[in-house]
Parts: C-alpha cells; structure tokens; sequence
C-alpha cells in the first residue's frame, strides 16, 4: 500500500493518494471509501483503456464526533478490466446518488478475479480484472455536510446517510 500526504497541510485536510495492488491495499481504499456517495454520470467504463473509473464524494472518517461531518472529491481507477456487469443501478440512474458500502475482491484463476463495488440497496458493480490494481486520489479541499452516515440493521443498507445531501 503506497500512501501519499500533501506537505504543509492539518492531520486531517490531507489529499490521500492510495495503490492497491493485492486484497489487503484494497481493503484499505474500502475502508476510506465507506459511504461515499456516487452518481451515475461519475461511472466510467473506457474498454479500449481497460480502465474502469468513478468520481465520489468520500465521507471523511478521521473526524471526531464532535466535529462537523466532512466530504471531499475523491477519484478511483481499476486497470486491467476486461469486462464489467452490474445491478439495480436504476436509482443512480434516476439522478439518486448510489451510498458505497464496501470494495472487495473475489478470486479466480490468479491473479484474475472479480472486484466488487458492493452500494446500498442491493446495487453493484463487478469488474472482471486480470489482477487488482486500483488508485484512488483525493482531488480538492473538503466541504461540511448535514449528516453523519448511520447504519441501521432495519434500514435495508441505506444507512440514512447525507448521500443526496452532498
């Protein structure tokens, strides 16, 4: 896992720059992208490239309780993707941010697998890889939000987040 900090800049107003290039790194990138918030305009598929690419407003979890709930830019990429299916996109579809929940890998013949962009409600995206290599990338300041992503067992996974509060 590589990880890189602008200088000059608070603990938390940091840009992080992550690489996965194996289950743990992806993990991580998972971890800081728990309840970001998608839209499906932000959803890139660039066949030619093998590259499947998103833009998302990640939650920012370094902040204390107290503190007033935080967003910010963030890019991802997956090289290596030769193929990609999903499901339950309608609500991204209509204009609805899809809530992020968790990135994983399912293995194949190695190094080739699935990765998993698993969101609220049922929705997600498979990319058939050859291998995981990812980046994700803060790109600009932060932004407050009204609400703080909870997660309720009864909720269905919507968490009431602020995903359409961005």
């Amino acid at each position: 896992m590589s990880e890189n900090h602008t200088a000059g800049e608070a603990e938390g107003d940091r840009l992080l720059r992550l690489l996965a290039l194996d289950e743990s790194d992806l993990d991580v990138i998972s971890a800081h992208l728990q309840d970001a918030s998608v839209r499906h305009e932000d959803l890139h598929y660039l066949p030619r490239e093998r590259r499947f690419v998103l833009a998302l407003h990640r939650f920012d979890w370094q902040r204390a309780p107290g503190e007033a709930p935080r967003r910010r830019l963030t890019a991802l990429h997956f090289e290596q993707v030769r193929a990609v299916r999903h499901r339950y996109l309608e609500k991204a579809e209509s204009g609805l941010p899809l809530n992020l929940l968790a990135v994983y890998f399912l293995e194949g013949d190695k190094p080739s697998g699935a990765v998993i962009l698993e969101f609220s409600g049922g929705a997600a995206i498979r990319l058939e890889v050859e291998c995981i290599e990812a980046q994700m990338k803060d790109l600009g300041p932060m932004w407050e939000v009204e609400n703080r992503p909870v997660h309720r067992p009864d909720d269905g996974g919507d968490g009431g987040s602020d995903a359409g509060k961005t």
